[in-house]
Parts: C-alpha cells; structure tokens; sequence
C-alpha cells in the first residue's frame, strides 16, 4: 500500500506540475524580440516596443531595427554630439557614437536611465508616443500607426504579419519601405 501511495502521489505532483506549466505557457503574453528577427507587434499597438531586443553599440548595431530607433530619434528632436539636431542623414542603421550620444540624451529627457541602449524601459516609452493613424489591429490587416515626436511625427506601418515595415526617409510618401529587421541593414 504504501507503494502505490507513492507511485500515486508521485503521477499526481507530475501531472499537477505538468498541468501548472502549460498554464504558465499559454497564459503568458506573445512577446517580440530580437529572436523573431524584427521589430514586429500583436494585438494593439500601444504596447509593440517594449518586448523588443536591445539596441546598442554591441547589440544589433547595424540594423533596419536601428534605422527605426533612429528615426525616432529625429522625431524627438534628440541632439548630437555636436549639439545639432538628430536629423534624417544621421539615419543609416548604425548604431554608432553619434546615435549613442543622442539615445542618451533623449533618456535623460525622458527620466531614464542614460546608459546609450535601447532596451525594455526604453523601447517602452517609445509605445506611449505611438497613435493610431488608420486600419485594423485583426490578424491579416495592414495597420498604420504614427510615432508623435516631440520634432516630427513619424509614420510608420503594421504589416498583416506583424512586423513593422519604416520608411528609409521616414516619409511614407516619399521613402522607400523597408522592413525594421535585426538582421539586415537596408537603411545605408
């Protein structure tokens, strides 16, 4: 008897915890990042930045995904090293001295951390200036979203598969699109 108890006991605590763990997995938030290979989002649009990989001078350096941060960059109106502003021939998807320089600069602004990347706390803040712009948030539709600088508003487009597509010039009138992806710099 007490063999079957433990064997009992034991296919219970595996199956309970068997049980917890899929729960944990399924009720857990679809989240982006860096693995997915571009900046992409799901669902609303007010919160698509902030599960994002981080940027930086180590870390996806040369990236359509800096070209993003870049431009969000001139749209804030952040500063160079030089003390002129951020503006749209600084935008190559390099994230080098200059575009450190000025993420920490629009960081301090904004009560961040000033450490030059763009991560979590960062990108996150970046999803309280995005607004709806025109389309539908439902699975295969195309949705535009415009990023509200605190310089210039940036437009930007939600493909139906999620991932967000950014103009080279950030005009989508005039730019050439391009998907925001971590693996390729098509900005330079």
């Amino acid at each position: 008897m007490n063999l079957r108890m433990t064997r009992t006991r034991l296919g219970t605590t595996v199956v309970a915890a068997l049980v917890a763990s899929a729960l944990a997995v399924s009720a857990s938030p679809a989240s982006a990042s860096a693995a997915g290979g571009y900046i992409s989002g799901g669902g609303t649009w007010t919160d698509d930045f902030g599960d994002e990989g981080e940027l930086s001078g180590s870390s996806y350096s040369s990236s359509s995904a800096v070209c993003l941060w870049q431009q969000i960059l001139w749209a804030e109106g952040a500063n160079e090293s030089n003390g002129s502003d951020f503006d749209l021939s600084d935008i190559d998807g390099n994230f080098g001295p200059n575009t450190t320089y000025a993420t920490k600069k629009l960081q301090a602004t904004w009560g961040l951390t000033a450490d030059g990347r763009v991560g979590e706390n960062t990108f996150g803040r970046a999803d309280g200036k995005l607004r709806y712009d025109s389309g539908s948030t439902a699975d295969g539709q195309y949705l535009r979203v415009r990023y509200d600088g605190a310089a210039h508003d940036l437009d930007l487009l939600r493909a139906t598969n999620g991932r967000y597509i950014i103009y080279k010039n950030g005009d989508r009138d005039q730019g050439s699109p391009v998907y925001a992806s971590y693996t390729t710099n098509s900005c330079d």
